[in-house]
């Protein structure tokens, strides 16, 4: 089996359902917790050739990026997101999970079905 990456933030319910979930199907992946160890821009732009969706569906719009005033008509691009998360990592969007050549944002948790 392809190996499995996963972008975790383990204060986070939907991230840690789609551990739950790999792990019942005997999925072993690397776990990555992104606020500890933030992805650089080479990372952040794999993660986003990766992602069937737009850039934009990487940015979390919740309280944080409203308490920074940010607009999110403003993060729509690849370079104005990778911009963004590189300087507020806390704002990608999460789990993401990777295998092999696909990705997906596993919100809901069960999302991460998509990859198998």
């Amino acid at each position: 089996m392809e190996p499995v990456t996963v972008y975790h933030n383990p204060a986070c319910g939907k991230s840690r359902g789609a551990l739950e979930i790999l792990r019942e199907r005997g999925v072993d992946p690397e776990v990555i917790e992104y606020l500890q160890q933030p992805l650089d821009r080479a990372g952040l732009e794999r993660v986003l050739e990766l992602l069937p969706d737009g850039p934009a569906a990487l940015v979390r719009k919740d309280k944080r990026f409203a308490a920074l005033g940010l607009d999110a008509a403003a993060y729509v691009t690849r370079a104005q997101v990778v911009a963004l998360l590189l300087e507020h990592p806390e704002l990608m969007e999460r789990p993401v999970v990777i295998r092999g050549d696909r990705a997906v944002i596993a919100r809901p948790s069960e999302k991460v079905l998509e990859l198998f």
